[in-house]
């Protein structure tokens, strides 16, 4: 009955054995994946930082466009302004000096417009 129970015994130290063994296949097995994954992600890291610089250099350069821009319509603005106030005005006033010439220039000698008969 010793015997038995020595070989069972046995039996299940080198069962168990084959199992821890397995295990540490496995964990090499993920420290050699988990390598191959480390170095393979480091020059993704590097070339994504610098995309991200390249791309904040990018949006100073738009926001500097942006900001003339908006310079530009401010300026715009204030042409228009300056064009309206300096050419709007005498041109009005060419436009009713010269329809109230017209008008003058239209009336008979006598002051009054003909009469239209109503029949």
């Amino acid at each position: 009955a010793l015997l038995i129970l020595a070989l069972a015994v046995s039996f299940l130290v080198y069962r168990l054995g084959s199992l821890i063994g397995k295990a540490g296949r496995i964990l090499d097995e993920t420290q050699a994946s988990l390598k191959v994954t480390t170095d393979n992600v480091q020059p993704t890291l590097v070339k994504l930082t610098d995309t991200v610089s390249l791309t904040n250099d990018q949006l100073a350069r738009v926001d500097s466009i942006t900001a003339n821009v908006g310079s530009m319509a401010t300026n715009a603005n204030a042409l228009t302004s300056l064009f309206a106030a300096t050419v709007g005005q005498p041109l009005v006033k060419a436009a009713a000096f010269s329809y109230g010439v017209r008008s003058a220039l239209a009336k008979p000698a006598g002051g009054r417009l003909p009469q239209q008969d109503e029949s």
